[in-house]
Formats: structure tokens, C-alpha cells, sequence
């Protein structure tokens, strides 16, 4: 069961965004996709959940083409954290968490106590169960991205592609979140995670793929791609020893005070 591109080409007007790039997501793998602004990455991303139109190339969900899919069928197999979340009506947070359960029940139909159970695991998985009962457009920015998070972990879908999913999260929920992903990896469930926090996610990545003029440019363990002259081709600034007070080495604690 696998997430699979091949020599895709995605165009925005003249400007060719993917050059034929290959790329795959298994169950099991916490993949970090990185580069600079404008690489491809949230494209990339948008074209595996079959959100966005390629130009040549193809992709496939588990060996059958991604167009063959249904909506509702593929939105049972891969899950989305977008960028920024909408929400132009008064749902509380529990009710756009309830959301990722559409695909698994018919039009009209109420939640059962399957979903019910699901919503509640996956708000208390991004400890956000304190306010799921407020009004979205209450929430701070990083409530509402824990919000996201949970609503697609609501699927129970074995893909999930998540689209700088720490972004205005505090440091706290930011190392949590990671954790959850690792271990939801660890778990069996496949992770793409396009994000710049390459110091926040890379400890706990499996994988980290760098995209650089179109194209995957490196494609390996982080501690393997990350050497100084790949960040300096692709991100055009110096990897060097730490010096000073930053970066530091942040480390969750648990409750007892022990760290973990």
C-alpha cells in the first residue's frame, strides 16, 4: 500500500514547478519534504491527494491510478493538513474534527459510536479535547492547527500529507506533534510532512527528500542528505558547527519532570 509518482511534470502557466520527479510514500515511513520557497513542495503535495491537475506523468494510490479513484474512497486511503485552515462558518473545533469522518459514512447519516470514539481519540492525541467545544474563529492560530491536525487524523486514513503542520505552534505542542508523527509512523501509517523546521522534524524523520529546480535533488536519512554542501545548492546559506546560544537541543518533559 503505497503512494506512488512518477516522472511528474506540474506547470503553473509558463513556469515549469516539477520537472519530472519520481517519488514514493510506504506505510511505515515519516518522510520530511523540504526546500526553498517556491520549490514544489505544497505542489507536490496538492497532486498526491489529487487535488491539483499534472501535466505529464502519472501517480497511483496502492497500484491503480489516482483519477480511477472515487473522492470519497480516496479520502478513506490518504488524509490533508493544508496550509491554512478555512473556516468560514461558527463550527466548534469537535465539529471540524468530525469532519475527517465524512468518507466513512453515507449522506445525511449521524455519527456512530465508531466515529464518535475516533474524533475524541484523535483531539485528545493533539491535546486540544480543552477547547474542541469553542467556536473555531475563537481559537488561537496554533488551537486552530491542532484542530486540523486531529481532523485528519479523524480518518484513520494510512496516508497522511501534512502541509507545515507545526506552524504557530508553541515549542511544546510543536515536539508533541513530532512525537505523535513518529510514532504514528512507527505504527505503520506512511507521513509526507512538507515543512522548513528541519531542526524541529529531522530527529525524528525516516526520510528526508529535498526538492531544488524542479527536481528531487537529494533523497535519503536526514543525517545522510543534510551535509554542508547540499543545504548550501539548495538553501544557498552555510551549515556549520552551532555557536553562540542557538540552535539548542529541545527535549519534551513528561509530567513527573523526567524528560522523554
Amino acid at each position: 500500500m503505497s503512494l506512488v509518482a512518477r516522472r511528474l511534470v506540474v506547470r503553473h502557466g509558463t513556469r515549469t514547478v516539477l520537472d519530472g520527479v519520481d517519488f514514493a510514500l510506504a506505510p511505515g515511513q515519516f518522510t520530511v519534504l523540504a526546500g526553498r520557497n517556491g520549490a514544489g513542495k505544497s505542489t507536490l503535495l496538492r497532486v498526491l491527494l489529487g487535488a491539483q491537475a499534472w501535466a505529464a506523468g502519472n501517480v497511483q494510490l496502492h497500484d491503480k491510478a489516482l483519477a480511477k479513484w472515487q473522492p470519497k474512497e480516496r479520502a478513506k486511503q490518504v488524509a490533508f493538513v493544508p496550509q491554512e485552515t478555512d473556516c468560514p462558518f461558527e463550527f466548534t473545533g469537535r465539529e471540524l474534527v468530525a469532519m475527517g469522518r465524512h468518507p466513512h459514512l453515507e449522506r445525511w447519516q449521524a455519527l456512530r459510536a465508531a466515529d464518535v470514539a475516533a474524533v475524541e481519540a484523535a483531539l485528545r492525541a493533539v491535546d486540544a479535547t480543552a477547547f474542541a467545544d469553542r467556536p473555531v474563529t475563537t481559537l488561537s492560530g496554533g488551537e486552530l492547527r491542532r484542530i486540523a491536525v486531529a481532523r485528519a487524523l479523524a480518518t484513520e486514513a494510512p496516508l497522511l500529507l501534512l502541509d507545515e503542520p507545526t506552524s504557530n505552534l508553541d515549542l511544546e505542542h510543536a515536539l508533541a506533534l513530532a512525537a505523535l508523527l513518529r510514532r504514528l509512523a512507527d505504527e505503520g501509517r506512511g507521513l509526507l510532512i512538507a515543512s522548513h523546521d528541519l531542526n524541529l522534524l529531522g530527529p525524528f524523520a525516516h526520510r528526508l527528500v529535498l526538492l531544488h529546480e524542479g527536481r528531487v535533488f537529494r533523497d535519503g536519512a536526514p543525517e545522510q542528505v543534510l551535509d554542508a554542501g547540499v543545504v548550501a545548492t539548495v538553501f544557498g546559506v552555510v551549515a556549520g558547527t552551532p555557536q553562540g546560544f542557538f540552535p539548542r537541543a529541545f527535549t519534551a518533559r513528561r509530567d513527573d519532570g523526567a524528560t522523554r
